[in-house]
């Protein structure tokens, strides 16, 4: 019994030692497949900073998205993506790749994004990336590309970002883009290159939504009468791929760097380029006007009918039926675009963009639509009212002029009234056929004046009077108190009036 009891101890002890399989001391799992100091969490595969020379040869089936960047990478094996079913973004970045070549990209059907920038690729085949039907965004800038293959991207369908900045590259197609469709490209980044000669009439021709994310500053354009003014009127319409970097659009005056000038910045260059030959490069776009709250319908107008027709909207989304993620346009069965509701957002340049077998990718029709609110309706002018109006001030003002005193006006109770000035006045010009004169003579001290009487002297006139009185007046008039009236005679009259004394009755 004793024996028994010892051994459970010991074993006890054991356990106790050992831990349980799931305890604290055992190291974690690592997941199934993943590569040494590699980090795998989920679908998401990072391998960054490691200084690989090669690929990994096991890679988790469920990865969608793998970062290899910043090694050492040279090359790449074919099929060596098979594995990678869900593979949705690549990152090969800061490696040193110098070439691709056949079948790499073979097992990566739904590839969206592919990074392959900043290696040492210095060109580009026909069938390099071959299987990548789906990618969305290309990334190939600050490379050493110096060839582009005629249809190096004639695989790649459903592209719209496509960055070939920083290369080496002294030309580009810009009539079938090396075999892109032009239906889905919106980025076309170009620039820190070498491109010293482009086909104007083929950057005309381009479509309007491609236009604005056309990148082709940095790199040593001739300074051609055509190029600049196709690049000021893009300039003058806002695209963004000009206005954003107009300062580091320059061209070559004289084909040596340091002949470089800025398009828009030194215009002195251009003074002798006509507009003439400009004439006719784009297609001018239609402007329309719309109402908030209106309807507006635009139809895409080509030559010939089109088998495929979408539309781009001022938010660079591209439109088919049934219409936008918000619902507010509409792209009916005939092409057409439908707004039921017009609102600011609305506004800016709508691109028609019609293919089909006898038409060319880039043919479209561009309306530029402004957005303006309502003007509320003025209400209705009544001229009956008005007249009636009219008729009835100026009636009151001439009663006011016939009977108003004219120049009396009350201060505390009492009239007191403006006096004439001492400039001559009419009343010096009448004549008194008789006149009141007072019996007792103004300077009399036993007699006192009535205050009713007034006083005037006669005196025949001198200035073509034919013998009429002229009645003297005196200085100070007051018409409302006619009683202080006092009428005097002229300095002429003196002698008059001293011979013959004053007259009473």
């Amino acid at each position: 019994m004793t024996w028994l009891m010892l051994l459970g101890a010991l074993l006890c002890m054991l356990c106790v030692g050992l831990g349980a399989p799931d305890s604290e001391g055992f190291p974690p799992r690592t997941p199934h497949n993943c590569p040494h100091k590699c980090v795998c969490a989920a679908d998401l595969l990072s391998c960054t900073g490691l200084g690989l020379q090669d690929v990994p040869a096991e890679l988790p089936a469920a990865t969608a998205d793998l970062d290899l960047s910043h090694n050492a990478l040279q090359r790449l094996r074919p099929g060596w993506l098979a594995p990678l079913f869900q593979l949705r973004a690549l990152h090969l970045g800061h490696n040193e790749l110098e070439a691709l070549g056949l079948g790499v990209f073979a097992n990566a059907s739904g590839l969206r994004l592919l990074d392959l920038s900043s290696n040492a690729l210095r060109a580009l085949g026909r069938h390099d990336l071959d299987g990548l039907g789906a990618l969305e965004k290309l990334l190939l800038f600050n490379n050493r590309l110096v060839h582009l293959d005629e249809h190096a991207f004639h695989g790649l369908s459903a592209l719209s970002h496509l960055y070939l900045g920083c290369n080496e590259l002294a030309s580009f197609s810009f009539d079938h883009l090396h075999g892109l469709s032009a239906t889905h490209l919106l980025t076309l980044d170009l620039s820190s290159n070498r491109l010293g000669h482009i086909s104007v009439s083929e950057l005309a021709a381009l479509p309007a939504f491609l236009k604005n994310g056309l990148y082709l500053h940095n790199n040593p354009l001739p300074c051609d009468c055509r190029l600049y003014h196709l690049l000021q009127r893009w300039h003058q319409r806002g695209l963004s791929a000009v206005r954003d970097f107009a300062r580091e659009y320059t061209c070559l005056a004289f084909k040596v760097p340091a002949s470089r000038v800025r398009f828009f910045q030194h215009s002195r260059v251009f003074e002798n380029c006509s507009s003439a030959p400009a004439l006719g490069l784009e297609r001018p776009e239609e402007h329309l006007y719309a109402l908030v709250g209106r309807s507006l319908r635009l139809y895409c107008n080509t030559s010939v009918p089109a088998m495929h027709i979408a539309w781009v909207s001022p938010q660079q989304e591209l439109l088919r039926a049934p219409g936008s993620r918000d619902g507010s346009i509409a792209v009916l069965a005939d092409g057409s675009l439908a707004i039921g509701n017009v609102q600011e957002q609305h506004a800016g340049l709508f691109v028609c963009l019609a293919t089909g077998p006898r038409l060319h990718h880039n043919q479209t029709h561009e309306y530029n639509v402004s957005v303006h609110f309502p003007r509320p309706e003025p209400e209705a002018f009544n001229t009956g009212f008005t007249t009636l109006l009219g008729c009835a001030v100026g009636l009151v003002l001439v009663l006011l002029y016939l009977f108003a005193p004219p120049c009396c006006c009350c201060r505390r109770r009492a009239c007191r009234c403006r006096r004439w000035p001492r400039t001559p006045s009419p009343l010096h010009e009448l004549s008194a056929q008789s006149s009141v004169l007072s019996t007792t003579p103004p300077d009399a001290p036993s007699r006192k004046a009535s205050v009713h009487k007034h006083v005037v002297f006669l005196e025949p006139g001198r200035r073509g009077l034919n013998g009429r009185v002229q009645l003297a007046v005196a200085e100070e008039f007051d018409l409302c108190n006619p009683g202080d009236l006092q009428l005097k005679a002229g300095s002429e009259s003196a002698s008059s009036m001293g011979s013959e004394g004053p007259m009473t009755t």
